[in-house]
């Protein structure tokens, strides 16, 4: 058994996971944060991270770095993503996490993001589907990350990754560049989902999502979509890990989640205060893509990238 700290730096938000990771078989969870520090705050426009969003990050760096110190994580990752790949002043953001975790990250390539996305994505969905009483989803399965800055796209199956493809239509980005007005007007979505459209393209001349037999979806924005598609109470993680969404509940929540106000947006219980300014673009991405594709339903997985760090931390052959 080994004891892994793995920390998911994006463009919205940073996550800490602390698991013991045996030889085979699923983890065990000590620990998971997710504070949202925003790093990627304007990035789009300026091609900068923003000094006081570095300072965001610093502060909750600090605190991760500790918490993995106090129980006993033998080895560390720190993944940076989409908004640091995109920044001239990258070496400023590395220079402060070497300073505060002691290492250096690893800014990872659009590829590597995805294949540790796939990896922590489909290693519990069929013990996920067993626990809702579902038979298991069947592969090929194609694994969607809807990020801040960048959404990536692996399609795979039980032997790993087939193709993947990372393109640039995060929650964050979008926001920033077309949804302006609260609500946003139905021109700014037509932009937004214009963007979504040719991005889509991108991915099919590179990655057969044809062949997909389940569509996996992870990460902040399908999660949220999701407890409000089945209507919970709070946001509860185990009632949305392996949960089934059809592509109907999906269209509903998001044409409901732009059509809202931020104030009626942050009224809903399962909304992070966090994701409320870019819920809206995060769900158009998910909508947009599964008409794009054809796709019935959404398997929801609480695992992701943050378990794909843990698991090759542990297992470098994974």
């Amino acid at each position: 058994m080994t004891r892994v700290a793995a920390i998911d730096c994006g463009t919205n938000s940073i996550r800490l996971l602390v698991a013991d990771v045996p030889a085979d078989g699923g983890h065990t969870d000590l620990l998971r944060r997710m504070e949202v520090v925003r790093l990627g705050q304007g990035v789009d426009a300026t091609g900068r991270l923003a000094p006081e969003a570095i300072e965001r990050t610093r502060l909750v760096l600090a605190e991760y770095a500790a918490a993995a110190r106090d129980l006993g994580a033998t080895d560390v990752r720190m993944v940076a993503t989409s908004a640091t790949r995109d920044a001239a002043n990258r070496a400023e953001f590395e220079d402060m996490a070497r300073a505060t975790l002691g290492r250096t990250p690893d800014v990872v390539t659009g590829r590597e993001e995805a294949e540790l996305s796939f990896l922590g994505a489909t290693g519990s969905v069929a013990a996920a589907a067993a626990a809702h009483g579902l038979q298991p989803p069947r592969p090929p399965y194609l694994v969607v990350d809807i990020g801040g800055g960048s959404t990536e796209f692996v399609l795979g199956d039980d032997d790993g990754v087939l193709a993947a493809r990372s393109v640039d239509i995060g929650c964050v980005r979008l926001t920033e560049r077309h949804l302006h007005d609260d609500p946003p007007t139905p021109e700014q979505t037509a932009l937004g989902e214009r963007d979504i459209r040719t991005a889509l393209a991108e991915v099919t001349a590179e990655v057969p999502v044809d062949r997909a037999a389940t569509l996996v979806g992870l990460a902040g924005s399908v999660t949220t979509v999701a407890a409000l598609a089945l209507d919970l109470p709070t946001y509860d993680s185990e009632a949305i890990h392996g949960s089934r969404i059809p592509v109907d509940d999906v269209r509903r929540v998001a044409a409901g989640l732009l059509a809202a106000t931020r104030v009626q947006r942050a009224a809903s219980p399962v909304m992070h205060p966090g994701r409320v300014d870019v819920i809206g673009a995060g769900a158009l991405v998910l909508r947009v893509l599964m008409d794009e594709f054809g796709l019935p339903e959404v398997t929801v997985s609480e695992h992701d990238i943050l378990d794909g760090i843990a698991l090759r931390l542990a297992r470098p052959q994974a």
